[in-house]
């Protein structure tokens, strides 16, 4: 497993864990073994097995981590998705670490597929944003690839997206593409160009640039379609702002290529999932 991930696992239960666990430590003896079964308790997509098979590892190589349901998988009431067994100790003081990350990422997954699914008759990818919890953006983005829909950039290293605010420092749309022209040209990188345009004027002007992606904040459906028609396909087309589940399907059907949902990392509902643990 990457190394950064390693790093963040072990963040997270040095912040549970720490100088111990006490309850565990006081109530449980070292030789007893148990086992326990991850129980779905509502319907979703499953994500996230890998790394939580990776937190028992962490706090016990010993332990034995069986998964049932692959990650990306339909999961339904009642399922069992993982077996993990071995000191009990070791159990139940992995566990609130295991389930925060399983919880969380199988929540996203589960709410990208239901994005996914609204707009699948369409040629539009539902996209993720860098609304994610600082440190977790790995993990979040990973568990939005798990539900069907897609990463946007990373972070402000792998694309050039220019908001509004580096057009107003810049002086203009036209001004803040070209010295991004000049800086793949500089550092001789081909990263990709998005623009963020407010109104069909901005569109106008961001279709005369280098630009590969225009971005149409916040624009009404009406707006939208003439957008798409205005621009032919010279350029893909991002639509961004207020999108949710009753919206999603009819700014699909635009004809946009890419729907940036902030709310796919930034508003999770974590899947309900326990782990049943009883003596071997």
């Amino acid at each position: 497993m990457d190394k950064s991930i390693l790093k963040l696992i072990k963040t997270a239960l040095r912040e549970d864990v720490k100088n111990g666990d006490i309850t565990t430590k006081a109530t449980i003896s070292k030789s007893k073994k148990a086992v326990g079964k991850f129980l779905v308790k509502a319907d979703g997509i499953i994500a996230g097995l890998e790394i939580t098979k990776t937190v028992f590892k962490t706090v016990d190589p010993k332990i034995k981590f069986e998964i049932k349901i692959k990650d990306g998988c339909n999961v339904k009431y009642g399922d069992v998705t993982a077996i993990v067994s071995g000191k009990a100790q070791s159990l139940l003081t992995a566990e609130r670490t295991a389930l925060n990350f399983l919880q969380r990422m199988s929540g996203i997954a589960t709410s990208a597929n239901v994005y996914s699914e609204k707009v699948k008759h369409t040629k539009a990818k539902v996209i993720d944003t860098r609304k994610t919890v600082p440190g977790l953006r790995y993990l979040d983005k990973l568990a939005v690839k798990l539900g069907g829909c897609a990463n946007h950039r990373i972070g402000l290293y792998d694309m050039f997206l220019i908001k509004d605010n580096h057009i107003e420092v810049a002086g203009s749309i036209t001004k803040a593409v070209e010295e991004c022209v000049k800086y793949n040209k500089k550092h001789r990188t081909k990263f990709k160009i998005e623009v963020e345009t407010k109104n069909l004027k901005e569109v106008e002007e961001a279709l005369t640039t280098k630009a590969d992606i225009i971005m149409l904040d916040n624009f009404d459906i009406d707006e939208m379609e003439k957008a798409v028609i205005f621009i032919k396909g010279k350029c893909k087309v991002e639509a961004s702002g207020g999108v949710n589940l009753e919206t999603v399907k009819a700014i699909a059907e635009t004809g946009v290529d890419f729907i940036s949902v902030g709310a796919l990392t930034h508003s999770v509902k974590a899947l309900d999932i326990s782990l049943e643990i009883e003596l071997r």
